[in-house]
């Protein structure tokens, strides 16, 4: 492993680890802002920059624990399936209220629309929140830091 392999990998699991930090505190507090989407983001990017850099390293010949590439690249199945449930937040909170879709809420007042938008944006904060931290954590792994 190079160093700026390790470096990347360092800088992976402190983003994805800040991530989940503020995204529970803001999920705790039933806020929202931008630091949080933004810290998610690079932690994306940082995960998607170490794997590409690890298949570059395999590919030039060094030899990586095979256990490296399994929790290496295990971040990005999680970060896709933790955005496909993102994703799928609207729809099941607008079905548990026994709404067809967004288009269905607009009969409502004022005030229960706001509530559910901030009930998905709440659902859609804690699972990119839980996923930064199980990337994190597969990071941390897999740089035998765990």
């Amino acid at each position: 492993m190079t160093a700026v392999h390790a470096g990347i990998g360092i800088g992976m699991v402190a983003v994805n680890l800040a991530a989940a930090l503020v995204g529970a505190w803001q999920w705790w507090r039933a806020g929202h802002g931008t630091l949080f989407w933004r810290l998610l983001r690079g932690g994306q990017l940082l995960t998607v920059l170490a794997a590409a850099d690890g298949l570059i390293l395999v590919i030039a010949g060094k030899d990586l624990p095979e256990l490296h590439l399994v929790y290496g690249l295990t971040p990005i199945g999680v970060s896709f399936l933790a955005e496909q449930l993102r994703l799928a937040s609207a729809d099941t909170v607008l079905q548990s209220r026994d709404l067809e879709n967004a288009q269905a809420m607009r009969g409502l007042p004022g005030i229960e629309q706001h509530a559910i938008v901030h009930q998905i944006v709440r659902r859609e904060l804690g699972v990119m929140a839980i996923s930064a931290f199980v990337v994190a954590v597969l990071g941390l792994r897999a740089g035998a830091w765990l």
